[in-house]
């Protein structure tokens, strides 16, 4: 039987080899001009997959696409509404066979700025490289495409209308309908995907004193104090410390431990949500997984990588305590004394007026211009 860490590593080989083969390989088209919101640095986009304006078009409507699954029930837009910040309100997403995933849908929300684009495997660090995850992932089933490839090209071959988009979008190819076009197509319309006028950002970088609440300029100050820790996770412009883009100096991409669970007492997660041990088999990764952007956070619950935390209230319980106790059933144990814990999960303590206060910062951080954007909404089906 294959494992899962053995097929995690042969599909990272896998990735990084269509990546050298592509390289080089540039479309011309129109130019993408980004609307950037005030405070956002220039994104870092591959230098073989330049964003146009036809590869973004192209990318929208194969993201909506229900011909990208075994089934023909499921596209990529299924789990990630932009409704919800491009996720889907479920604890586990459910993939196109209904199989239940052992992690949440996570937000696509500002992609572009992030080096690492899953959970817990810190080896996929390109956009194109991670739209092969759940096109073509057998552990578990998302897209359910594995030994499909042919016929999904054909479904789409079939259809004038993306004959058009894809001759369009990759001119000069004689046959641009291919799988190297799908992923680079997605990967450039999630690129897209940038939000970053919240109301907080309308106070804090265009000006406008009076976009924030008395009660979440409190909380923002509670945000970025020693006492929370907040901050050291979740700071910068994105709200992750995980980012990357042009003038940055140096990749910095980290995951945590957050005291989550501790079965046995010795750090033990459950299977086969164990972070980035699943993918180094390095017992000091146990546990750790990727702290993403806070953008819109008051749209995304459940909350943490598997939506065992329903609320922001509970979150911030989940913090103040130091790591979460699970008293009893086959998870039970004591989260604070997780050896394994982030030491910027250390506690503290918050009075009803403080905790109120955090909350409302957060749920400042909801972009609604952007959750109601015609742009990111699915387009109408080609047939």
């Amino acid at each position: 039987m294959i494992t899962r860490r053995w097929w995690v590593v042969a599909m990272a080989a896998w990735l990084a080899a269509i990546a050298i083969v592509s390289a080089g390989r540039q479309s011309t088209g129109t130019p993408w001009h980004w609307d950037l919101p005030d405070g956002f640095p220039e994104p870092k986009v591959p230098a073989d997959n330049p964003m146009t304006v036809e590869k973004v078009a192209l990318g929208r409507q194969l993201f909506y696409d229900t011909r990208l699954s075994i089934n023909g029930s499921t596209s990529c837009g299924t789990c990630h509404l932009p409704q919800l910040a491009f996720t889907d309100a479920k604890p586990q997403a459910i993939g196109a066979t209904g199989e239940v995933h052992p992690r949440s849908a996570m937000s696509l929300v500002n992609l572009v700025y992030t080096p690492v684009f899953t959970w817990a495997n810190p080896t996929v660090r390109r956009l194109e490289a991670q739209a092969l995850l759940p096109m073509f992932g057998e552990t578990p089933v998302e897209m359910g495409l594995a030994g499909r490839e042919a016929i999904v090209l054909e479904s789409l071959k079939n259809v004038a209308g993306y004959r058009a988009l894809f001759a369009a979008a990759f001119p000069g190819e004689s046959d641009p309908v291919t799988l190297h076009n799908i992923t680079a197509s997605i990967a450039s319309f999630e690129r897209s995907i940038v939000s970053g006028r919240a109301p907080y950002d309308r106070f804090r970088y265009s000006g406008e004193t009076k976009a924030l609440s008395a009660s979440a300029r409190r909380g923002e100050s509670l945000f970025f104090e020693e006492k929370t820790e907040c901050f050291h996770c979740h700071g910068g412009f994105n709200m992750t410390e995980t980012e990357d883009h042009v003038g940055k100096q140096f990749l910095e991409f980290e995951f945590f431990n957050t005291g989550l669970y501790n079965l046995d007492g010795r750090g033990k997660y459950p299977y086969p949500n164990e972070g980035v041990f699943s993918v180094s088999g390095d017992p000091e990764d146990v546990g750790r997984f990727k702290a993403p952007t806070l953008r819109n956070i008051g749209v995304t619950a459940p909350y943490m990588h598997d939506g065992s935390v329903p609320t922001l209230e509970a979150v911030l319980d989940h913090y103040a305590a130091g790591g979460r106790t699970i008293h009893t059933g086959a998870n039970k144990g004591v989260g604070s004394t997780n050896p394994y814990k982030s030491g910027f999960v250390k506690g503290f303590t918050l009075t009803k007026q403080e905790k109120a206060d955090l909350v409302a910062f957060l749920r400042s951080l909801t972009d609604e211009a952007f959750l109601k954007n015609p742009r990111f909404a699915a387009p109408a089906p080609l047939k």
